[in-house]
């Protein structure tokens, strides 16, 4: 946090939340000149679900709380409109992904699109030269290879990261994380200390416009309401056999690793553990058969490094809440990688980001195009025709 001077601004994105409440007052203690700018990015009544989101990011007490955080520090805030741009780069992704079968990472999609994209535009218009939010993760620039690194948070319980994979060295370039070397205990002691009003606020884990955490609704209603109602139909369940053992209600509303919702009856645990959107098909196993060692990555973004030249080794994390495990990635085509982990991993699934760590440096990440060996994990080829 020394990129600055007398003259610097920074535009902080405020959710209403401890986080980036307390990275506002941090900001403006240490001298820099800060705007708070909360987004506006969904009508809670668009879509059913809870019809009294408090909390949630976007919602009325959010937004006010926001400002009155920015009225106790004295710093400006402005509530900026990108509910269009977050309607074509996260929720038509979100729905188009589950409709192709896969299960995808809106938050993700949201820190790069949104947060880097379109609210960097605005944070321009008022002459910024920094963006900061409240993500547990930190930045360093290494003076030798020229290139700012992203590192996870000093809290592991926090670590956020994972979902910044997708961020180029001109936004490390632009970005401050101030919170990156606290924990979360520390964070809330200093929000009490600075008599800020959202010291104790709960936070949610779930995606923030699907306020009834219920997917399957949302795609639903998303669906009708966008008149593409043919969209998602029922189809068969076939085993690994092949055998049609059931029918499922449309695969949207199924992802790798599901047991409950299937409709069988077969007298032991059964999981989804392929989905097939040309067929129209979902297959299931058994738990032996989620496990997985080997998978391809595309829309691969390096960070640490300009690209992967060759075999190397790493932690590999497939999901949030994943502890990284040890394995190889091996360079494919140009934005593509494989994966193959030293042990297999429990539903590795397509459309989730997977990030590659070497100790506390991000190298890079990518998205889940596909599992090459989802029964038989005994072998893994390194280039799969």
């Amino acid at each position: 946090m020394d990129r600055k001077n007398s003259e610097t601004l920074v535009v902080v994105a405020m959710s209403g939340g401890v986080d980036s409440s307390l990275v506002a007052s941090l900001l403006h203690h240490k001298g820099y000149q800060v705007v708070g700018l909360s987004m506006k990015l969904w009508d809670f009544s668009q879509v059913g679900g809870d019809s009294h989101p408090d909390g949630r990011c976007c919602s009325l007490e959010a937004l006010n709380d926001a400002r009155a955080v920015c009225q106790k520090i004295g710093i400006p805030h402005y509530v900026v409109d990108l509910r269009e741009d977050f309607k074509r780069g996260v929720i038509s992704n979100f729905v188009y992904e589950y409709l192709e079968g896969r299960t995808p990472n809106p938050c993700v999609v949201c820190n790069t699109k949104i947060k880097w994209q379109s609210l960097w535009r605005k944070a321009q218009t008022l002459g910024a030269s920094f963006i900061s939010t409240g993500h547990y993760a930190r930045i360093r620039l290494d003076r030798q290879l020229k290139r700012y690194l992203l590192l996870k948070g000093v809290d592991p319980t926090k670590d956020q990261s994972y979902a910044l994979w997708g961020l180029s060295q001109n936004d490390l370039s632009r970005t401050l994380f101030p919170l990156g070397e606290m924990t979360k205990n520390q964070v809330r002691t200093l929000a009490q200390e600075y008599c800020l009003k959202v010291a104790e606020r709960e936070e949610s884990q779930e995606i923030c416009f699907v306020t009834d955490d219920d997917y399957p609704r949302f795609i639903n209603e998303w669906i009708h309401r966008e008149g593409k109602k043919g969209k998602i139909q029922p189809g068969p369940i076939f085993n690994l056999k092949g055998e049609k053992i059931g029918e499922h209600k449309g695969i949207p509303f199924y992802t790798i690793g599901q047991r409950k919702g299937l409709g069988l009856a077969k007298g032991k645990p059964l999981y989804v553990v392929r989905i097939d959107p040309e067929k129209n098909a979902i297959y299931v196993g058994e738990k032996v058969d989620l496990f997985s060692s080997c998978f391809v990555v595309t829309d691969v973004n390096w960070i640490a490094q300009d690209n992967l030249e060759k075999e190397t080794d790493c932690e590999i994390k497939i999901r949030y809440q994943h502890i990284p495990q040890k394995g190889k990635i091996y360079p494919l085509t140009y934005g593509q990688v494989m994966v193959k982990f030293n042990r297999p991993e429990r539903a590795v699934t397509p459309g989730q980001s997977v990030v590659f760590y070497q100790g506390e440096v991000v190298l890079g990440g990518g998205v889940i195009k596909r599992v090459i060996n989802q029964v038989n994990h005994t072998s893994c080829p390194v280039y799969p025709t």
